[in-house]
């Protein structure tokens, strides 16, 4: 198995700053608008060099989206920031009937996804976002795996034309992938090559995958593991060939098990090739208050339930 060492853990979401860091450097359309959390967003660089190219619009996420869709008529490129509950849950009509509606080009960038925002509990902790964002016609939903990953999605969605979901999150995790990497909207990442089972992660939840599959290898199981970073579109093509392979998949996600990655994944397998599947992820429920630790495990959310589903799936071959 290809063996990848964690650079030292981060948080996404000051990948995401980083990201926009770079832009406010390189790209003068780019502007960005925040819902009273510049803190949280990490976007303060972004700020302090750019003061003119930043709106702060308070706690008014109505407001803010139908802002970023105004300022695209202009040739602007709006990342508009706040937390993943309150810019999908709080305000989907305005993304419908403003951004994706009439395909404005407006980024709409959420932090602290999933129960791992810990402590702040279920009213903060959305496990819906990616299902109502991969609804909306038109809407590339992309959810990348460490910080690395998350600067060059930030920077790859300002060359991309049309309303972007991209999430990421508030706790440090491993740190991974390239810091030279290309990122590719809409293209799977193979991470290991294996003949017994596929695992597809995204987010949080990639970094786990390897986890599990390290220790399942010691049990004599190959897996092959996918970086699924990019929800909508989703790379059919990457999943079909590996499972043509393997025989079986396991799908692991920090989202609910409706609407999420894996009931993409399935809806493939059901048109190109019915294959045995399993589910990582939060079923049907709400968080609660606790550390990201504490909940990824009650929650079925980590390595060990990765390894458990494997396990089981491959009984079902």
């Amino acid at each position: 198995m290809t063996k990848y060492t964690d650079q030292g853990k981060k948080d996404t979401r000051s990948g995401f700053g980083a990201g926009m860091t770079e832009l406010g450097r390189t790209n003068p359309n780019v502007v960005a608008l925040c819902a009273d959390l510049v803190g949280s967003l990490k976007i303060e660089t972004f700020i302090d060099e750019n003061p003119e190219r930043f709106f702060q619009v308070g706690i008014a996420e109505a407001n803010m989206m139908g802002i970023a869709a105004g300022l695209t008529i202009g040739g602007k490129i709006p990342f508009a920031t706040t937390f993943a509950n309150f810019a999908t849950g709080r305000v989907y009509d305005q993304i419908r009937q403003s951004i994706a509606y009439s395909h404005k080009n407006v980024k709409i960038c959420a932090s602290h996804a999933g129960v791992t925002l810990g402590e702040d509990g279920a009213t903060h902790q959305i496990l819906e976002d990616i299902g109502l964002m991969k609804m909306l016609p038109g809407m590339t939903v992309i959810n990348p795996c460490d910080f690395n990953q998350t600067k060059a999605a930030t920077i790859a969605i300002a060359e991309h034309h049309g309303p972007v979901y991209l999430r990421f999150g508030r706790p440090k995790v491993a740190n991974f992938t390239p810091v030279d990497q290309e990122f590719e909207i809409g293209k799977a990442v193979l991470l290991n090559e294996g003949t017994d089972v596929t695992i597809v992660a995204t987010g949080h939840l990639v970094w786990e995958a390897l986890l599990a599959a390290e220790n399942l290898e010691n049990q004599g199981i190959s897996c092959e593991i996918i970086n699924i970073h990019t929800i909508k579109p989703l790379d059919e093509k990457a999943i079909l060939d590996s499972i043509g392979k393997t025989g079986c998949i396991v799908t692991a996600e920090e989202h609910n098990f409706l609407g999420g990655l894996g009931e993409s994944v399935a809806r493939t397998l059901a048109l190109h090739q019915p294959t045995p599947q399993e589910f990582v992820a939060t079923q049907d429920t709400f968080g609660e208050s606790g550390t990201p630790d504490q909940l990824m495990e009650k929650y079925g959310l980590n390595n060990k339930a990765i390894e458990a589903a494997v396990l089981k799936v491959l009984k079902r071959k």
